[in-house]
């Protein structure tokens, strides 16, 4: 059985988020590689998301992975990040025809014992079952499409809604849906759309 994790993992790319999620049920995002130094909705995204509800960074041992660390380690609050490290192991991926410059595994080459352990150290917040029904329930898609957000004719309003909320302007009902679920809980988001607060 996966375990929750209360804090947003970020990798570096699809596949790092595949093999995570197969270990633990968790907000995933992925940098797209050296694509976060110039996606500053982004990077305004992860600094927002470290305050509501903390980040683990989790990249690859390989000099690229440290690189992206540290850039993301220069943007977010100190505090509300967590570093999770995975170990030096030679090798190549499957999907790969031959290793990496430096031959090492990346995220997505290791062992589910190993991202577990990896995450463990870091000291993320495992939920149990008891935390989360107390959390009350999720927005939903159906919230999205009975405020104007998702289906025909949404997209300005959600675009204008992203803008507001600083979130990147490409996500997708799905995407956002996703967004939303991390900074709000179901009763205060829809507070906040009949309040009005969404419009321009």
């Amino acid at each position: 059985m996966r375990r929750r994790v209360r804090e947003v993992i970020v990798v570096e790319g699809r596949y790092d988020k595949n093999a995570l999620s197969q270990v633990v049920d968790a907000t995933i995002l992925e940098t797209k590689g050296f694509g976060i130094f110039k996606d500053k909705a982004m990077a305004a995204f992860l600094r927002r998301l470290a305050a509501e509800r903390g980040i683990i960074l989790l990249t690859d041992s390989d000099g690229a992975g440290f690189v992206i660390r540290s850039h993301l380690r220069g943007i977010l609050p100190p505090g509300q990040v967590k570093h999770a490290y995975i170990p030096d192991v030679p090798g190549k991926e499957r999907r790969k025809r031959q290793p990496g410059k430096e031959g090492k595994l990346g995220v997505e080459g290791m062992s589910p014992a190993v991202l577990l352990q990896a995450l463990e150290r870091a000291g993320a917040t495992f939920e149990d079952a008891e935390a989360i029904s107390r959390s009350g329930p999720p927005i939903t898609k159906a919230d999205l499409m009975t405020c104007g957000l998702a289906g025909p004719g949404s997209v300005a309003r959600r675009e204008a809604l992203l803008k507001q909320l600083d979130l990147p302007e490409r996500l997708t009902p799905n995407g956002l849906l996703e967004a939303l679920t991390l900074l709000y809980s179901r009763e205060a988001f829809l507070q906040r759309m009949e309040s009005g607060e969404h419009s321009e």
